[in-house]
């Protein structure tokens, strides 16, 4: 699933090619939304808040989309072609006379009056790239459930609204604590939230996930994609579980579910920002809303995916959960993922 400063890029790309703009056309291919039309509405502004972005149209109409682990935007020229997937993967289509944004894949699109956002972001915590972003706030969010691992405590939109997998992992590794961590057990839990903004800002500022101070490929993270490779602080092999969270939602919403076919990843376009992974694709359940922005808008849930945590057993001394069998890893020195390593009793047990 795309990280807060991926989805906050997307926002700006967006805005600067939409906002102000008018909307010549327009085609929503979900089917609550099949007969919605925003043709002749002026786009006034796109922005992100966490992981969901937001397209606010004269009228007072906001188009509401989340990427979730498969959906990207991308921008084209009218006329050219469209390289973001097959047809059928497309869900919306805004026309300008200088640009077309097209969004594939998107498990989440709703229409809903703009007075009404809170009820799709209103769940979520202080934004990590938002103007009104509350460090106070954001600690005492996670304190307020103390007994929890801090690795899944991090992933909680509710919580803090932005942070994903990568920053999480690179966080926990630099404040030198394990992913199983009980938040009440962090030793400086302000620093590490701190620190997890300050490298997410970092990533929006210069378009790159970079937490080592080299973008050279392979060296840009200090744990994160390293398993089975030696740490590059201490040396001991990296190891990766995956760290489940309990799937919460919202009573009386409706299942969960994708719309449309199963997703295919296309050639990158101009605006693309989809970092699907295999595995776990849970989503969080949510009700649809109507142009009109009637009773049903949609209520995101916490994402709950599973999430695969590397780290250092050396560096972050902790707890973890037993039996503690590794996830298929990367075998030094070999490119591909082997099944069974690093082998039991390896160095990395110690």
């Amino acid at each position: 699933m795309p990280e807060g400063d991926t989805v906050w890029l997307t926002a700006r790309r967006l805005d600067a090619a939409l906002a102000g703009r008018s909307l010549l056309r327009t085609d929503f291919r979900v089917p609550s939304l099949a007969t919605s039309d925003l043709s002749g509405r002026l786009v006034r502004n796109v922005a992100a808040r966490g992981k969901h972005l937001l397209l606010r149209a004269t009228g007072g109409l906001t188009l509401h989309t989340h990427l979730r682990m498969e959906g990207s935007w991308h921008l084209y020229r009218p006329g050219s072609r469209w390289a973001g997937g097959p047809e059928w993967q497309v869900r919306v289509v805004l026309v300008t006379a200088e640009q077309v944004a097209v969004g594939y894949r998107l498990p989440v699109v709703d229409l809903l009056p703009t007075a009404e956002e809170h009820r799709v972001v209103g769940h979520l915590g202080p934004d990590v790239l938002g103007d009104d972003w509350d460090l106070d706030r954001a600690v005492a969010n996670l304190r307020a459930r103390p007994d929890r691992t801090i690795g899944a405590a991090l992933l909680d939109q509710r919580s803090i609204a932005g942070l994903g997998n990568v920053w999480r992992t690179e966080a926990c590794f630099l404040a030198g604590v394990s992913p199983w961590t009980p938040v009440g057990e962090v030793p400086d839990l302000p620093g590490l939230v701190r620190r997890a903004q300050a490298m997410v800002r970092a990533g929006a500022r210069g378009g790159h996930q970079v937490t080592t101070g080299s973008a050279r490929p392979g060296e840009q993270h200090w744990v994160y994609g390293r398993a089975g490779r030696p740490c590059r602080r201490c040396g001991t092999l990296v190891r990766r579980l995956e760290q489940r969270r309990s799937t919460q939602s919202s009573p009386g919403r409706g299942s969960p579910g994708r719309l449309g076919g199963p997703g295919e990843r296309g050639p990158r376009g101009d605006v693309r920002h989809d970092q699907g992974r295999r595995g776990s694709d849970r989503r969080g359940a949510h009700r649809r809303a109507s142009a009109g922005g009637g009773a049903d808008v949609a209520v995101d849930v916490v994402d709950q995916d599973g999430r695969i945590t590397a780290w250092c057993p050396t560096c972050q001394p902790g707890p973890v959960p037993e039996p503690a069998a590794d996830l298929p890893g990367i075998r030094p020195g070999r490119g591909g993922l082997t099944p069974g390593w690093p082998p039991a009793g390896g160095p990395d047990r110690g």
